[in-house]
């Protein structure tokens, strides 16, 4: 899995337990290929007549890496695979790529409420790991909106809610990015206008909630008992689905809200960045409170997942990466993700050794930053 000339002191940090700071459930139930096909794209169409998702970087990855896990020689076609995986269970392939990850601890963002999904603890289970929750707050938004009847219920029932959820948690995560982009109005909302927006809300309270006040209300909201109760706040940025504008999700464009949050120690983590990774590099040099992984891209650039790691390098503080696969839906997403990390960790780490730049003593620091420190600290595990 790694390259052969490794100092052994660099092999052992980079094999050592991972802390996996945001990831998702896996299904727990059996895949048609189609459905497994969807499952290793961030869009969300079949692929074009005559083609298949599984001729991208990731595809051919699943092919390389996760066939031998399930006995299969690197490289078999798709229909071998595929037909594998059916014959062993959802159950077996779940247990033997989330084992095979390396993981200690998954921290899960439960805000996808699908029954398909394994829970948080259910994935510990599977993966051989402790686990924990990390509240995606416009999930409670939406729970809240549909119960309250009035305004002031809403916003009373909404800060409620969230600090009850987060005391069972280690962080909450916001995908703001999604609905109304990162160049939010970064300042608090009035009571007023707030109260409005809510009774808007309301009068449709099961739709997705897109108004920029209620969001903005919503984040200060979570960032209040993040502070209370000394939890980090996640953002998904960068590369995503197609309900996502690129151009908005870079993190660049919510400086001035990271800078309001600085005085009040609330630890800011950048989820994911590519291809806005430089500019998250950029923001954790800078502000003493950022955090950054890339996350996803790892397993989606796959075999160049070296460039985009090395180029994070460059800027950002050793104590402010974080490793996460952002696994999803299969099994795969969670396996690729932290053998990507580690090679790509690896070649960057190594060419820096060979230059003469870090030493190996440096540099397997670093990997054991990276893999599980930073985030045992940042997440008080």
């Amino acid at each position: 899995m790694l390259p052969v000339d490794l100092p052994d002191a660099l092999r052992d940090a980079l094999l050592a337990p991972l802390v996996d700071h945001h990831c998702h459930g896996v299904r727990r139930d059996d895949l048609s290929r189609a459905q497994f096909e969807l499952a290793i794209t961030e869009g969300t169409a079949p692929a074009p007549p005559g083609t298949t998702h599984f001729d991208t970087p990731i595809g051919a990855a699943i092919r390389r890496w996760c066939a031998p896990v399930l006995d299969l020689e690197p490289h078999v076609a798709p229909a071998v695979y595929l037909a594998r995986r059916e014959e062993l269970g959802a159950g077996e392939v779940n247990r033997r790529l989330l084992e095979a990850a390396g993981v200690v601890a998954f921290l899960v963002d439960t805000g996808l409420e699908e029954p398909s999904l394994l829970t948080a603890a259910e994935m510990g289970r599977h993966g051989g790991a402790a686990a924990d929750e990390i509240v995606r707050i416009e999930q409670i938004e939406q729970d809240v909106a549909e119960l309250a009847s009035v305004a002031v219920d809403y916003m009373d029932s909404l800060g409620e809610e969230l600090s009850s959820r987060a005391s069972r948690a280690v962080g909450l995560k916001s995908i703001i990015a999604y609905r109304c982009g990162l160049d939010f109005d970064p300042a608090r909302p009035s009571r007023g206008s707030v109260i409005a927006a809510a009774n808007r809300r309301l009068s449709d309270p099961k739709g997705r909630l897109t108004d920029s006040i209620l969001l903005r209300h919503l984040l200060w909201t979570a960032v209040d008992v993040a502070r209370e109760r000394g939890l980090p706040v996640q953002f998904h940025c960068g590369y995503g689905d197609p309900d996502l504008d690129l151009h908005r999700a870079d993190p660049t464009q919510m400086t001035s809200f990271i800078r309001a949050l600085q005085p009040m120690g609330v630890p800011v983590i950048l989820l994911h960045c590519y291809p806005f990774h430089r500019q998250a590099a950029y923001l954790a040099n800078v502000f003493p409170h950022v955090y950054v992984d890339v996350g996803l891209a790892m397993t989606y650039t796959a075999a160049g997942s070296a460039t985009v790691m090395s180029e994070l390098l460059e800027l950002v503080p050793f104590h402010k990466q974080m490793f996460s696969s952002d696994c999803y839906a299969v099994a795969e997403t969670c396996h690729l993700g932290a053998l990507y990390y580690r090679r790509g960790l690896a070649k960057a780490l190594m060419d820096r050794v060979t230059e003469g730049e870090w030493s190996v003593t440096d540099a397997a620091r670093i990997a054991h930053m990276v893999g599980s420190g930073n985030a045992r600290r940042v997440y008080r595990l």
